[in-house]
């Protein structure tokens, strides 16, 4: 392994669905049923080295111009499971977001408007062809988003000092864990983020085959994050703990639990504008 490909990106944060072989249709399914038997595969790591080398160039390749033919792999009570980069929707995806969190200004530096406007172009022409599309991985940048955490169960949650962290829970708990989670929101307080959130995750669930395989991986924030705080951290217990107040009328202890959430989360978001 080389110095560059060493390198350690520490702030991304992935939710994953692993679906079964049956899933994907030929000659996809014979592709990644090949590329499991691999001695060696990519890393999330590599997979988010390769995206910020494509930003390098002048001017910035914002999303691949071919499709990624890597996955993850794993097994689900001994039955093959693969969760597909697909890097181009991914990229198209991320760029969308980009526009809506960040200044034109901003973005004209980082992103020139006519490189901009060829990706949306081309994102679209995309869609037409493959109106179904959805990503096997969702992402986010210097947290794990709260909702994610409704989908696992505390003892669930895997911890390898200085290695990972991540929750893994077959597809019918997650979705029966998030509606658990909606019924109770929706019983007890208004709208909001977080039932929207829920809401989301819930219908991107509902896409992939019921006996998928769901992973909420802290990736790089392994990396980033002290030991200490890491191993404390039971989020998805602390979600779960708030809930169940809430479901049982106690205000008291579900400020206490979703305060435990958010200060954590607070102090790791920080981390975004640390120089």
């Amino acid at each position: 392994m080389t110095k560059a490909s060493a390198l350690i990106v520490p702030y991304a944060s992935y939710l994953r669905v692993y679906e079964p072989l049956a899933a994907f249709p030929e000659p996809e399914r014979r592709h990644w049923e090949h590329y499991a038997t691999r001695a060696t595969t990519p890393t999330y790591q590599d997979e988010l080295r390769r995206s910020l080398a494509d930003l390098l160039p002048t001017p910035p390749v914002p999303v691949p111009v071919h499709e990624s033919a890597d996955a993850f792999t794993a097994t689900a009570n001994g039955v093959l499971v693969v969760c597909p980069w697909r890097t181009r929707l991914r990229g198209w995806q991320a760029l969308e977001e980009l526009v809506a969190d960040f200044p034109a200004p901003v973005l004209d530096v980082a992103l020139p408007p006519v490189v901009r406007r060829q990706a949306a172009a081309d994102y679209e022409r995309w869609r037409e062809r493959n109106p179904d599309a959805r990503p096997w991985i969702r992402g986010a940048v210097w947290q794990v988003p709260v909702r994610w955490f409704a989908l696992f169960s505390d003892d669930e949650r895997e911890y390898e000092q200085g290695e990972r962290l991540r929750y893994r829970t077959p597809m019918v708990q997650a979705r029966r864990r998030v509606a658990r989670a909606l019924k109770v929101l929706r019983d007890v307080t208004e709208e909001g983020p977080l039932i929207d959130g829920l809401v989301d995750v819930g219908a991107w669930l509902e896409e992939f085959h019921p006996r998928s395989l769901v992973e909420l991986d802290y990736g790089g924030l392994v990396h980033a994050l002290p030991e200490a705080q890491l191993a404390a951290d039971r989020s998805a217990a602390d979600l779960a703990e708030g809930i169940a107040a809430l479901r049982d009328g106690d205000d008291a202890g579900a400020d206490e639990a979703y305060g435990r959430l958010s200060e954590r989360w607070r102090s790791v978001r920080e981390r975004l504008f640390a120089n």
